[in-house]
């Protein structure tokens, strides 16, 4: 089933995108590496059901060189702790209940990304995993289309 684009947002605006781009250059400038950051963006959108952002950062994970079957299995990331390091499992785990935050936080997760990240990292992956989050939402509402 295709989906008909509701709106284009910068036909719309132009400069509706300036605030997250901004948003996306402090992620970008950051110490989690590329790499990390797609496979955050990856599985937010995974939970999502971002199909628009789905493409583009599982372009951007081959373009950081991130091992395929990271990629491949990412949505099973739990019961393949052996493919990803304790760092990207702190992260992936934080997407995660960040992305679902209606059911909070929990402190186990804190916890670990914390034993993972300094304080200024964990500023990082929660602005990082909020930026996805923004943008799956925007895709999805509007039926933006893969092109």
């Amino acid at each position: 089933m295709s989906e008909t684009q509701r709106l284009s947002i910068l036909a719309a605006d132009k400069t509706a995108y300036e605030p997250l781009y901004a948003l996306e250059k402090y992620i970008h400038s950051g110490s989690l590496g590329e790499g990390l950051l797609s496979l955050i963006k990856l599985r937010a959108s995974q939970l999502n059901g971002c199909a628009y952002c789905l493409n583009m950062h599982a372009g951007e994970a081959r373009k950081a060189e991130v091992d395929q079957v990271k990629v491949d299995v990412l949505a099973g990331w739990k019961e393949a702790t052996s493919v990803y390091s304790e760092r990207e499992q702190a992260a992936l785990r934080m997407t995660e209940e960040v992305t679902h935050i209606a059911d909070g936080v929990s402190d186990e997760a804190w916890a670990a990304a914390s034993a993972m990240f300094s304080e200024q990292e964990m500023v990082e992956l929660l602005m990082a995993i909020s930026a996805i989050n923004v943008w799956n939402r925007l895709a999805v509402s509007t039926h933006q289309p893969l092109d």
